[in-house]
């Protein structure tokens, strides 16, 4: 990600959606927020995807998350596309697609944030976007990237994980373990001294016995 790293602040960008013109940090206020690219409109995989992500609009926000998606399209395009969408998606006619899509016809934010993708080109021989995944935090800083080529399809439900994660460890000093998910056990941080320890998770610290004999493997229920 040229210029862009997790912890930095998110560029504030002006750009063309189709909900009107925005600037970034206005449009997230205080809420974290998903900015995803993808392709092209009218395209299979991304039509996928975008499905999916309308379907799971909700759930981002119920965790106060806005989402916003990008391609190098027009507005126009976008807004006949998204009645696409919503057909797959088998929604009535006339439902309003749940979050915008910016309008980068000219690839200058697609450049600044690292998104294109040099092995996919359109029909003129210009690279397209990847898809690419960024979770941006309410203090407007990068808190995760994920970037997939353009032949591989994202996984949103595994995106919700993710910001379930993030929102978790933002607020409290623990991590989460593969394949985590709401519920279950977190792992205490290494730098937190036992003691220490005892007194942040009043509901116990397991720690698991190792060959080595270090200690470092320590569990305790979600705070």
């Amino acid at each position: 990600m040229p210029g862009i790293l997790l912890g930095d602040v998110f560029p504030n960008f002006e750009a063309e959606t189709t909900i009107g013109k925005i600037k970034f940090h206005d449009f997230l206020g205080d809420s974290w927020g998903v900015l995803f690219s993808h392709p092209r409109d009218y395209t299979p995989v991304c039509t996928t995807e975008l499905g999916r992500a309308a379907k799971l609009s909700d759930e981002f926000k119920k965790r106060n998350v806005k989402m916003i998606a990008l391609s190098i399209d027009s507005v126009e395009d976008h807004v006949g596309w998204s009645k696409d969408i919503m057909a797959y998606n088998n929604e009535e006619p006339g439902c309003k697609f749940p979050f915008p899509i910016i309008a980068d016809d000219k690839r200058e934010l697609a450049v600044t944030l690292g998104m294109l993708d040099p092995d996919e080109r359109d029909k003129d021989g210009m690279p397209l976007t990847a898809r690419c995944v960024f979770v941006i935090g309410p203090d407007k800083k990068m808190k995760l990237s994920i970037l997939y080529p353009a032949t591989t399809g994202r996984n949103f439900d595994e995106l919700l994980r993710v910001i379930d994660s993030l929102q978790l460890t933002a607020k409290k000093r623990v991590a989460t373990p593969v394949n985590w998910k709401p519920g279950d056990e977190v792992m205490v941080l290494p730098n937190i001294p036992e003691d220490e320890a005892a007194k942040l998770f009043p509901a116990g610290v397991f720690t698991k016995e190792l060959p080595s004999g270090k200690k470092y493997l320590r569990y305790t229920p979600q705070p």
